[in-house]
């Protein structure tokens, strides 16, 4: 055997030349040099190997000692298990030992050990018990399904990564069409090089669709059911409900569980046109009463009337407004005039921001005038019609809080008298959605033309009744005579007069 020698006289930092000591049985190589430990090929007979107080970090060509039974590694440098995973392919190791090793004070050492190395009847000079190795068994198994559950964890948040990224890019082609559509009818060239298709409202949209089917590919094989190719997405998480996606609205209709419904009190809207998103503000009340923070982005919130649709809600503690995709953000009054139009709600935060009294006053200031000119010009019809509504929801919040407890009842009641003094005072500031707007004109436009053809029908019909009368009126005289004429013709004969009306009257019969 060569041992190959450092400064340090005597001590050996490598092994060396032992492929010909097959009939070698024990081999002691404690208090050396070692930093690793390979090149044990040939070592046929070897039984038992001492590599105690060493600097070993790796173990290799163990698993190819047909004859080993016995491994001291004590007080070395061996942090993980890996370094040594050549161990568990050795069927003949039965007493090993790695006390005073980094590994030794893992929590998950024994049970790794045991778990890999079944064969062991040893460890750190201990005997292996069978319900060491149950709970070794145990231990692996959780940790197991842990992995497995941890691995599909990270395939469903790569999916809703991947799943966001699609309706975002669908989202802003969307919006590049009506942008289009708006330049064409401006116009303009929609084909100008100022504008980069792949590069939209300052994201970056992927120009290689292949890529996102590879990927889903890649996961759908892994995990049986993915797939990436959604148009929208629903997820609770904690308690916020996220909706990215025109179709997430859907899911509104579901039978939400009284715990999942109850539990969410942020609902986030992404990708969705605020249009769309009023539409559906009577089924959030009703489904999630609880929901009070609402959190918008990438809805198109462009006009400050378009906040006046939130009054439609029950209740609203929170609001933010992602200016990403909300040019509303951009106006400097934008928070004062929800402050203004929403005050019924006493809102808490806008943006994260609190809401102070001064804000609240500065709001009633700067929008206060508002609500008296838009109710003085209100027909008195309509002024009626919006005071009966508030009757009626007052009404109604009366009848809710009837049989609940004396906290509640105290609740509600404030709650009912802010809905009464938003009804009052600025309800007539309402929110038409454009398809609702459009609906209604092109109904408009279907009795106006029904008016106006009943109306023609009844000009033509008087006008055809006068002409007629006219010309009679023409005619008559000479009418009158040739009457007269024919009378006296017919009854100049009475004789025969009577046998022509005997006659008439015998062929009535």
């Amino acid at each position: 055997m060569t041992l190959k020698e450092t400064t340090q006289v005597g001590k050996i930092t490598k092994i060396e030349n032992v492929n010909h000591l097959c009939d070698l049985r024990v081999l002691n190589l404690a208090r050396n040099l070692l930093s690793y430990i390979d090149n044990l090929n040939g070592l046929d007979s070897l039984t038992e190997l001492n590599l105690r107080h060493n600097q070993i970090t790796m173990v290799r060509d163990v698993n190819n000692l047909p004859c080993l039974q016995r491994l001291f590694l004590s007080y070395n440098n061996i942090s993980n298990f890996e370094s040594v995973c050549c161990l568990a392919e050795s069927p003949s190791l039965s007493d090993i030992a790695f006390d005073g090793n980094p590994i030794a004070q893992e929590s998950w050492y024994k049970h790794t050990i045991l778990q890999n190395m079944m064969q062991l009847r040893q460890l750190d000079m201990k005997r292996v018990t069978e319900e060491e190795r149950r709970m070794a068994s145990v231990v692996a198994k959780k940790e197991e399904e842990r992995k497995r559950e941890s691995h599909r964890q990270s395939l469903l948040k790569e999916k809703k990564k991947l799943t966001i990224n699609n309706v975002a890019r669908q989202w802003d082609l969307q919006q590049h069409r009506v942008t289009n559509i708006a330049t064409k009818q401006d116009g303009k060239d929609p084909d100008s090089p100022s504008r980069d298709p792949c590069q939209m409202d300052g994201r970056a949209v992927s120009a290689f669709p292949e890529e996102v089917g590879s990927l889903d590919s890649a996961l759908t094989s892994t995990l049986p059911g993915l797939s990436v190719i959604d148009t929208h997405l629903v997820e609770v998480d904690g308690d916020t409900l996220s909706l990215y996606g025109s179709g997430a609205l859907e899911s509104l209709d579901r039978n939400w569980s009284i715990q999942t419904a109850g539990m969410v009190t942020t609902v986030f809207f992404a990708f969705i046109e605020f249009d769309e998103i009023v539409q559906v503000f009577h089924k959030l009340k009703m489904k999630f009463p609880n929901s009070l923070h609402l959190k918008f982005k990438e809805t198109n919130l462009a006009m400050l009337q378009q906040f006046n649709a939130l009054a439609l809600l029950r209740r609203v503690d929170q609001l933010t407004v992602d200016p990403q995709g909300n040019p509303v953000v951009s106006f400097t009054l934008w928070k004062y005039y929800v402050l203004f139009r929403l005050s019924h709600f006493s809102l808490q935060k806008i943006n994260g921001t609190e809401v102070t009294r001064n804000d609240m006053i500065m709001a009633e200031r700067l929008f206060g005038i508002l609500a008296h000119v838009a109710s003085s010009e209100l027909p008195q019809y309509r002024m009626i019609s919006i005071l009966g509504n508030a009757r009626k929801k007052q009404f109604r919040c009366l009848q809710e809080i009837k049989g609940k407890k004396p906290g509640v009842i105290s609740e509600e009641n404030n709650d009912s008298k802010r809905l009464v003094g938003e009804n009052t005072n600025r309800a007539v500031l309402n929110y038409t959605t454009r398809d609702f707007y459009n609906e209604k004109l092109e109904e408009t436009k279907e009795k106006q033309k029904f008016c106006k053809r009943y109306v023609e029908d009844l000009v033509k019909g008087a006008a055809e009744v006068s002409t007629k009368g006219a010309a009679l009126q023409r005619l008559w005289p000479q009418l009158f005579i040739e009457l007269v004429r024919d009378a006296v013709l017919e009854t100049r004969s009475k004789n025969s007069y009577m046998k022509l009306c005997l006659q008439q009257i015998a062929d009535q019969k």
